[in-house]
C-alpha cells in the first residue's frame, strides 16, 4: 500500500502540475509506503552530498515523525522508517525548507551516486561535483525526465572505477585527457545487466550528455509500450528493460547531440576493461572500469595535507546521536558536509591531521565502524522482522549473533528471496526460508554458534579460492545439511556448495 501526501494541506509551493501516476512503488518523501514499523518514505540525496544544515533537518524529521533513527541504502539515500502515514506535509515542508526538494515533479528521479572520494584523495581524473549540481539542475529543469522510474540510476564516476561498478542506466566516466565516456546501460561486470554501449563526450557536456541519454531512454520506453502486443507488459523502467538494448539508444543519442552542437563519438558495445595509460588506444579507452574498492574505514589522506575520516553505519542504520555526530565533525572541524556512499557508509572532509585522529576515536566510540578489521565491516541486511511483513526472520538479530572475523566478501543477509538492497558483484547471500536459513544455497537449519562458523567460512573461503570452475552437479547439493564436525563433512565440501550455488543461480535485481 501506498501513502499519498494529502494535497488539500499541503500543495505543491510552485507552480508544478500533480506528481504524476507511476506504474513503479518506489518510496519517496512525497509517496510513503507503508510496512509493518509504519510509514517509510525515502529522501533522495544526489551524490549523497548532504550540508550540514541539511543533515540536521534529517536528523530532526527522524526525531519528531520516525524512529529516531536515519537508514542508508544503497545509493547513498536516506530512508526514514516508523513514520505516521498522516505526517506528509509535516515532512515535506521540513524538507523543503533544507533545500532536499527543490522539484516535487522530480524528488523520486533524483537518483544519482557519485564517487565519494572525489576530489579527495587525489585519486581518478576530475572532480565530479560540478558534474552533479548540472546534472541535478537539468533533471529538475526537464518536463521529460519527471516521468522517469524511481528505479532509473545515473552514476558520475571520477576515473577510478568504483560507481562505474554499480550497474547504472547512464554513467559518465572522467578520462585522463579531459574527455568523458557516457556509457548507457549496465557496466561490464555489474550484475544487474549486459554491457551497454559508449559515446565519448567532453567533460564540460557531460550533464547534459547524460540528460539527452535519459530523455531518449523516456521516447523508446513510450514507444515499446505502445508496441507492446498485451497491456499486461511491463514498462521500461530501466535501460535493460528495453527490447532494443543499449546500442540504439547511444545511436539516437549521438544524433541528439550532434544536433545540438555536441561533439561525440560513438564506440559501440563495450567488450573489454578499462584502461587508461598513456599509451591507451581509443577503443581502450570506451570501456568502463568496474570492481574498484569502496572508500576502507578510516582516515583518508588528501593531496592538500587535509585528510577525510570514513566510518561505515552497522547493518546502514545510524542514530540520530550517531548523525548528530556526524554532522558536529563536519560543521565544527570539517569542510560543512557529509557525503553518503552507495555503500552505507559517511565521509566527512576537510579535517587537519589532529582533529582527524581525536574525531574518528570519538565516533569509533560511538559504535560507528572506523576499521577495516571491525567484524561489521561488509555486513549488511534488509530490515528483516518486525519492520516487513513478507521477512521470515529477524535478519538484524541473527546477523549480530552470527558475526564473525572482519574481511573477506561482503555478507548481505536477506529476510526473503526479494534481496532488498543487496550489494552488486560476488557477495555471501544468507537468505531467511521458512525452515532457517541458505546461506548461498545451502541449508542451514540452525543458528547461533554454528550458524556464525558456516557464514564466517563462507565469507573467508569465496574471498580466497577460484570457484568459477565448479559445475551445476557438484557432490554435494544445495539442499544437503551443514557440514561440519557433526557430520564429519570438512570445509572443502561447503567451498564445493557454495561454488555450485553460485554458478545456478542468477542474481536478482536491485530496485
Amino acid at each position: 500500500m501506498l501513502a499519498a501526501m494529502p494535497t488539500a494541506t499541503n500543495p505543491p509551493p510552485r507552480d508544478e502540475p500533480p506528481i504524476p501516476v507511476r506504474l513503479d512503488a518506489c518510496p519517496g518523501t512525497l509517496r510513503l509506503h507503508s510496512a509493518d514499523d509504519g510509514a517509510l518514505a525515502r529522501v533522495r540525496v544526489p551524490g549523497g552530498v548532504l550540508t550540514a544544515a541539511q543533515a540536521g533537518a534529517l536528523a530532526d524529521a527522524a526525531l519528531r515523525l520516525g524512529d529516531g533513527s536515519l537508514h542508508l541504502t544503497s545509493r547513498g539515500n536516506v530512508q526514514l522508517r516508523g513514520l505516521d502515514g498522516d505526517c506528509g506535509a509535516a515532512l515535506a515542508g521540513l524538507l523543503d525548507a533544507a533545500g532536499l526538494l527543490p522539484s516535487y515533479r522530480h524528488e523520486r528521479v533524483r537518483n544519482i551516486v557519485a564517487s565519494p572520494l572525489s576530489g579527495l584523495d587525489g585519486a581518478g581524473h576530475a572532480d565530479v561535483r560540478e558534474w552533479l549540481r548540472g546534472l541535478d539542475g537539468l533533471l529538475c529543469a526537464s518536463d521529460a525526465t519527471a516521468a522517469l522510474s524511481g528505479r532509473f540510476l545515473f552514476a558520475l564516476d571520477d576515473g577510478r572505477g568504483d560507481v562505474a561498478a554499480l550497474g547504472a542506466d547512464v554513467t559518465l566516466l572522467a578520462l585522463g585527457d579531459g574527455a568523458a565516456l557516457l556509457h548507457i546501460g549496465a557496466a561490464e561486470g555489474a550484475s544487474d545487466g549486459a554491457a551497454g554501449a559508449a559515446l565519448r563526450v567532453r567533460a564540460a557536456d557531460g550533464p547534459r550528455a547524460a540528460l539527452t541519454a535519459a530523455e531518449v531512454f523516456l521516447e523508446a520506453a513510450a514507444e515499446s509500450r505502445s508496441n507492446a502486443a498485451a497491456e499486461s507488459r511491463s514498462r521500461a523502467w530501466r535501460v535493460r528493460d528495453l527490447p532494443d538494448g543499449a546500442d540504439a539508444l547511444a545511436r539516437e543519442t549521438a544524433l541528439r547531440l550532434d544536433a545540438a552542437g555536441i561533439p561525440c563519438t560513438y564506440a559501440a558495445s563495450i567488450p573489454c576493461r578499462y584502461t587508461d595509460t598513456a599509451t591507451a588506444t581509443d577503443t581502450e579507452r570506451t570501456s568502463l572500469p568496474t570492481g574498484a574498492a569502496p572508500p576502507a574505514p578510516g582516515i583518508v589522506d588528501g593531496p592538500d595535507g587535509l585528510r577525510a575520516l570514513s566510518v561505515l553505519a552497522p547493518l546502514g542504520t545510524l542514530t540520530a546521536a550517531q548523525w548528530r555526530l556526524l554532522t558536529d565533525v563536519a560543521r565544527t572541524d570539517g569542510a560543512g558536509e557529509l557525503r553518503l556512499t552507495p555503500w552505507r557508509g559517511v565521509v566527512v572532509a576537510g579535517l587537519c591531521q589532529e582533529s582527524a585522529d581525536a574525531r574518528l576515536r570519538e565516533l569509533a566510540a560511538a559504535g560507528l565502524i572506523t576499521d577495516p578489521a571491525s567484524p561489521w565491516h561488509g555486513v549488511g541486511a534488509c530490515i528483516g522482522r518486525p519492520g516487513c511483513a513478507k521477512s521470515l526472520a529477524d535478519v538484524r538479530a541473527d546477523a549480530a549473533t552470527a558475526l564473525g572475523a572482519g574481511g573477506g566478501l561482503p555478507v548481505y543477509w536477506s529476510g526473503c528471496a526479494r534481496r532488498c538492497g543487496h550489494p552488486q558483484g560476488d557477495w555471501v547471500d544468507v537468505v531467511a526460508t521458512p525452515e532457517g536459513y541458505e546461506v548461498d544455497g545451502y541449508r542451514v537449519t540452525e543458528r547461533g554458534d554454528r550458524l556464525r562458523t558456516v557464514v564466517t567460512d563462507t565469507a573467508d573461503m569465496n574471498e580466497s579460492s577460484d570457484v568459477s570452475g565448479v559445475s551445476e552437479s557438484a557432490d554435494v547439493p544445495a539442499s544437503a545439511g551443514v557440514p561440519g564436525p557433526a557430520d564429519g563433512r570438512t570445509s572443502a565440501d561447503l567451498a564445493v556448495a557454495v561454488a555450485a550455488a553460485r554458478t545456478s543461480a542468477a542474481a536478482p535485481a536491485t530496485t
